[in-house]
């Protein structure tokens, strides 16, 4: 093991405002969950990305069970859902006992497939089974084709909750990335390009919805004067504390875009003309965020598989992990109904198999940064030296 200090994929980044809001938190003695801090950073996030209103939740999870519970997802029901995605996207599906259906991913975003997507409409319309919902996931800070996937889905008139996890500060034709479903959720989990330890939001047009959001999440307590329940509720709502982190956090997120975005430059200058290497594309007329840069490994052209090179920077003490495993391969939803980009042709097999994240934190050195490039250089021209 390398003597280097650690290098992570993607960690906190704290502006330095954070304390100021935490101060006031405690000196006004706002320690419980909700308070001032809640409030002004839904009222900042939907100013932000646009939509009329924000519901603070525990996690982004939470936020995507909400958007199920407000959509009447219930059990028997279906929902379709990306498939090259973190758990959590789906893991909501399995708590309202809905039956999940997994949509394959396209080459030009790595999201959601609107030819795979049809299909699977077209054959549940034929079943007489249409989803209660779909779930759009915008991986790695890139926003799916939503005016594809909208127009599919308005057809059927089945409402899309946009998964914007990763694509806080991404935009879609101008407009923000989590702001044209129904619902969209953003995370603030440790990882995210802005964070509030754990935390997510819940955003919508649909102001009287998010207001049951809040109900729903705060243990769905009746207005009585006494502790009354005719509801089951969650417990998910951000703390006032964690809200004060969330807030100084927004206040940078857009130096954070621009931070991540130049480092993926520096790796497109570093590896960009090797044969083999291909970065996740952007697609013509968005704002990818970079939250992770991201790229696949031919592994013919260059002798090496993404596994090598991510146990080769481990011994540097670098943290560097594989494409999301995608769901339907998950032991958890093996079975259950998936649906290919093309007949023969699953993307986001291929991207699992090739597919590798670099370190891509907006608080990397430059000098980290490098350390990052000369290895995986050192890796690449040395296995094709010998295969040469």
């Amino acid at each position: 093991m390398s003597n280097y200090s650690r290098i992570f994929l993607s960690s906190p980044h704290m502006s330095g405002n954070e304390q100021k809001y935490i101060n006031e938190a405690f000196e006004t003695n706002w320690i419980a969950p909700l308070g001032p801090n809640v409030d002004q950073f839904e009222r900042e996030l939907s100013d932000y990305v646009d939509v009329r209103d924000a519901a603070a939740t525990s996690s982004g999870t939470a936020a995507i069970h909400l958007a199920l519970q407000l959509l009447e997802v219930e059990q028997g029901d279906v929902v379709f859902c990306s498939s090259l995605t973190f758990i959590a996207s789906a893991n909501p599906i399995v708590y309202q006992g809905a039956e999940p259906v997994f949509i394959d991913s396209e080459p030009d975003t790595w999201n959601m497939s609107p030819l795979a997507l049809e299909r699977a409409l077209l054959d549940a319309e034929y079943e007489g089974k249409l989803p209660k919902a779909v779930i759009v996931v915008n991986l790695y800070g890139q926003s799916a084709k939503m005016d594809e996937i909208m127009a599919i889905c308005n057809r059927y008139s089945v409402p899309v909750i946009e998964d914007a996890a990763e694509s806080l500060g991404a935009e879609y034709k101008g407009k923000k990335s989590g702001t044209f479903g129904k619902f969209g959720i953003y995370s603030f989990n440790g990882n995210k390009i802005i964070t509030t330890s754990g935390g997510g939001m819940l955003v919508s047009n649909d102001e009287a919805a998010l207001k049951k959001a809040r109900f729903l999440a705060t243990q769905a307590r009746d207005p009585a004067p006494h502790y009354q329940h005719s509801v089951a509720g969650y417990n998910y709502r951000m703390s006032n504390i964690l809200a004060g982190v969330g807030r100084a956090q927004l206040e940078v997120l857009n130096d954070r875009v621009a931070a991540r975005r130049s480092i993926f430059n520096r790796y497109v200058e570093a590896f960009g003309n090797i044969e083999g290497i291909n970065f996740m594309p952007e697609l013509e007329g968005t704002l990818h965020n970079r939250w992770l840069t991201t790229l696949t490994i031919d592994r013919e052209e260059l002798g090496v598989s993404p596994m090598k090179l991510i146990d080769a920077l481990a011994e540097e003490n670098i943290e560097a992990r594989p494409v999301w495993k995608p769901l339907h391969l998950q032991p958890l939803f093996e079975g259950k109904k998936y649906y290919m980009h093309e007949e023969g042709r699953s993307v986001s097999d291929k991207l699992f198999a090739n597919g590798l994240c670099l370190p891509s934190g907006s608080n990397m050195t430059e000098e980290q940064q490098q350390r990052v490039i000369d290895k995986v250089l050192d890796v690449v021209h040395s296995n094709k030296v010998r295969i040469s």
